[in-house]
């Protein structure tokens, strides 16, 4: 599994990144696939809500804690070693799942499955920027990003029809298969790493950054059902605030830190985090609003909402290799600035879905809002991490999957917020505006009436259900609104990126200059 030397003859081998590929989209799809499934979990177990979310958060919450420690444990013990054992835990993970018995079982083996899958994503990337040629790393990212974006829109839909039409463990044991087939593969196609003997331990970073990371997630993901003011929610803040102060004086301080934060040196790895972490709460936010709006606001079921939805996912599958040849052709910058406009511009026009709105245009605006994803989030990405040294790679990845982790939590948290906030704005003023003595409501009124006295009904049975569809009326539209603000602000968050994009890097750096940055860069320093 070498790879040639030689510069513009180099090939690629396709084998460890497609057991790479398969692991990832694994554990993104266990990051969408289990929401639909909930009210099924629910009945079964007689769960109340709030202990069901903890299936969600748990699993949430371990990526976040077990996210931080990749680089290191990839260093230590052996990129292929790790990912191999991270499938192994992920699958018996999935496996015990299906089992589950309880609701805290359940909860349990998400954690389980968690700690498998949140190492595969950061060391499956690294896996990859140690086998993949420079100047071809774009159209692998892209192939690889392809996992990324496919799942959390295939996820709703298989999920939909598993549950629907088998059992909700299918979802769960459809992994492992799947998970046993892809060690086979790992044992097989993936060549171990360089170990890097005597590191340190960073003791205080892992306790740090797992009690930082568990507080500000888990306030981020309860901020709305407690009170953003709420006591719990105030001192999970102040804790992670604390936390994660500490953490970043001891990772500046110490000589083998879990996350390297001296690599915010870098300009353009930090530029791209910034515009990647940007885009990534537009997306999640977005992500998590569209089934809200086609099920709760249009009425369509689970299944349906992510069949409208799959084609976007498709789209942006398709754009991901294409972008990635482009930015190996001609760097990140002008695919970046092409993709945000149609993410800003696509998102903006998204603002103006209502009730009435053809099902033909949100599928359209959906399509081309995917298409933009495919373009910018890959090669943003990998501008960053091409101006990292190898031997840094994997602190690298790790820095960037934990912060893109917080991010699309925090865009989940944000956006969940302003709908609810705007939806209560929204139904009092629309509830101010209804004039119940216009010429229509009155027409309304008798019609209904005529209808309740042939069908013996009281004339106050009828006034409570007409005040009970408008109310509907009101709620609905009220809901739709504040998605609308909520996609507005998306649309503005994507201004934002595409400004910062212009100082992106215009060309990928080639083979030659990187091997000269690794001959004169010794490890702790960045590009």
């Amino acid at each position: 599994m070498e790879v040639a030397e030689g510069a513009g003859s180099q090939k690629i081998d396709w084998r460890p990144i497609i057991v790479v590929i398969m692991g990832s989209f694994m554990a993104f799809l266990n990051s969408s696939v289990v929401n639909v499934a909930i009210p099924k979990m629910m009945v079964v177990f007689g769960a109340s809500q709030d202990s069901i979310q903890w299936v969600l958060t748990g699993y949430m919450l371990a990526l976040g804690i077990i996210m931080p420690v990749s680089g290191y444990l990839g260093d230590t013990f052996g990129y292929k070693r790790v990912f191999v054992i991270s499938l192994i835990i992920f699958t018996i993970g999935s496996a015990m799942s299906g089992f589950a018995w309880s609701v805290n079982s359940l909860i349990a083996f998400r954690v389980v499955q968690a700690l498998g899958g949140g190492l595969m994503s950061p060391i499956g990337m690294a896996l990859i920027y140690k086998v993949v040629p420079r100047e071809k790393i774009g159209l692998v990212m892209g192939v690889f990003g392809i996992s990324a974006m496919a799942a959390p829109a295939i996820g709703p839909t298989l999920s939909g029809y598993l549950v629907e039409y088998v059992t909700w463990r299918t979802i769960f044991f459809i992994n492992v298969p799947i998970g046993l087939f892809n060690v086979l593969l790992a044992v097989r196609n993936l060549n171990e790493s360089e170990l890097i003997k005597g590191k340190l331990i960073d003791k205080w970073g892992i306790l740090l950054s797992s009690t930082g990371l568990f507080c500000l997630l888990m306030a981020l993901s309860k901020g709305y059902s407690k009170g953003w003011s709420s006591p719990y929610i105030v001192g999970l803040i102040f804790v992670s605030l604390v936390a994660l102060t500490v953490f970043v004086y001891v990772e500046l301080h110490h000589p083998e830190p879990i996350l390297d934060l001296r690599l915010f040196g870098n300009f353009i790895f930090t530029l791209s985090l910034i515009i990647t972490s940007i885009v990534s709460i537009g997306m999640f936010g977005i992500i998590y609003l569209i089934p809200v709006y086609m099920q709760n606001v249009l009425g369509y079921s689970a299944m349906q909402s992510g069949l409208i939805t799959f084609p976007s996912a498709v789209v942006a599958g398709i754009m991901m290799p294409i972008s990635g040849r482009i930015f190996d052709e001609y760097g990140a910058r002008g695919i970046t600035i092409f993709g945000l406009s149609i993410f800003a511009f696509s998102t903006y026009m998204m603002h103006d879905f209502n009730l009435v709105t053809p099902l033909s245009t949100i599928v359209i605006l959906l399509m081309i809002r995917g298409a933009s994803m495919g373009l910018v989030n890959m090669p943003a990405a990998t501008a960053g991490m091409n101006t990292v040294p190898l031997p840094l790679i994997g602190r690298a990845s790790a820095m960037s999957n934990v912060i893109r982790q917080v991010a699309g939590s925090f865009g989940i948290a944000v956006f969940t917020t302003i709908m609810q906030n705007r939806k209560v704005v929204y139904f009092t003023q629309l509830a101010q505006s209804v004039n119940l003595d216009s010429t229509q409501s009155l027409d309304l009124q008798n019609t209904l009436q005529s209808m309740a006295v042939s069908n013996g009904l009281s004339v106050t049975t009828v006034k409570s259900v007409y005040l009970a569809m408008i109310s509907q009326k009101i709620s609905l539209m009220s809901v739709a609104h504040a998605i609308d603000d909520c996609f507005l602000l998306a649309a503005a968050m994507g201004v934002v990126a595409l400004i910062l994009s212009v100082f992106l890097k215009d060309k990928p750096r080639t083979t030659t200059l990187i091997k000269t940055e690794l001959s004169s860069s010794k490890p702790g320093q960045t590009a």
